[in-house]
């Protein structure tokens, strides 16, 4: 199967507006920087997900030329090797960065079917994969359910928390999730997850291995004071404005924490706070933040991480590794 197939094919069953060609990555991303992707598929329910995963399952196992053969590879008619086709699902797209180039495949992003965020009866809450985490910590508040606080200004999806066990001010996800559903990536699977088996460390789960796609989520709270909640929501929102540059594109914190020590201090320590590589800088505000102060591109981003890395493992013979996610080839 080829693209034009498997793009006929999606558009049939999900809409000619859910799938979208050489999409521009910059308008999907919140470090508004990068190149294009072949397709971007934005499925709105659980069973245009299974049928999208499915079909690009297939595509990537078809032979690309005659169109006769379901896996083989190649066959004896046209001994001709499958054209693979890559995909993968970017949640919000708040942790990844798109090379310049682009990427040569297929990406996919929950559409609002599955921005939801519900309080139940149990005192537990239940958030579709797409939803914003401040959508959940805002729904949390108005149920009067603590916990979920220190979400409220990361800016991210549900989905993609989970898969990296997101964490902010002293709490993470493993805190107060208690179970999701996932799907597998070829569509064929769907399970129910207790947390306790997705291995969720720092900033790492066992999702990053299965390849499997979080559509729903639940989370255990406690019952609070709304005036407390959205008090503590506030003081959070305040500190994060005073010391983080939220008002430039950015991928929240750049760089994973070093055991022992915190990225952003090792960055400064090195002299490299406000140091800059085209539109790319590492914030005057916040040195473990590289933030797009307009017109970065993607090789900017990656030269300047690159520095980065280089300069304060010359210093402290630590090296620095990237939370954000870099996908595609160069241009």
């Amino acid at each position: 199967m080829n693209y034009d197939k498997l793009k006929m094919l999606l558009k049939d069953q999900l809409g000619e507006d859910a799938v979208i060609e050489n999409a521009d990555m910059r308008d999907y991303t919140s470090f508004r920087a990068g190149g294009r992707a072949n397709l971007l598929v934005i499925p709105e329910t659980l069973e245009e997900l299974r049928y999208t995963l499915y079909m690009l399952g297939r595509a990537s196992a078809d032979c690309n030329t005659c169109g006769g053969c379901s896996g083989c590879g190649g066959c004896s008619s046209c001994e001709s090797p499958a054209e693979e086709i890559p995909y993968m699902v970017i949640g919000n797209g708040s942790n990844i960065l798109v090379r310049d180039g682009g990427y040569e495949g297929v990406l996919v992003r929950l559409g609002d079917g599955f921005d939801y965020a519900n309080a139940e009866p149990d005192g537990s809450l239940t958030a579709g994969g797409a939803a914003l985490l401040r959508t959940v910590a805002v729904a949390a508040a108005n149920a009067e359910l603590t916990g979920f606080e220190f979400a409220s200004g990361i800016p991210g999806s549900v989905g993609g928390a989970c898969f990296m066990n997101a964490g902010a001010y002293g709490g993470e996800m493993k805190d107060v999730l208690t179970e999701v559903i996932t799907i597998s990536k070829d569509g064929s699977v769907e399970r129910l997850v207790p947390a306790n088996e997705l291995e969720l460390g720092y900033r790492t789960s066992a999702l990053e291995k299965s390849g499997d796609i979080v559509v729903k989520a639940k989370f255990m709270l406690k019952k609070g004071s709304r005036e407390e909640i959205e008090n503590t929501m506030k003081e959070l929102r305040r500190k994060r404005n005073e010391k983080q540059p939220v008002n430039l594109p950015s991928a929240g914190s750049f760089f994973k924490r070093p055991e022992g020590h915190f990225a952003g201090a090792l960055i400064e320590e090195a002299g490299l706070k406000g140091l800059s590589v085209g539109g790319a800088r590492v914030s005057p505000l916040h040195a473990g933040f590289i933030v797009n102060e307009g017109g970065a591109t993607g090789r900017d981003i990656e030269a300047l991480m690159r520095l980065v890395q280089n300069t304060v493992e010359a210093k402290t013979g630590i090296r620095l590794l990237p939370e954000v996610r870099i996908i595609g080839r160069e241009k």
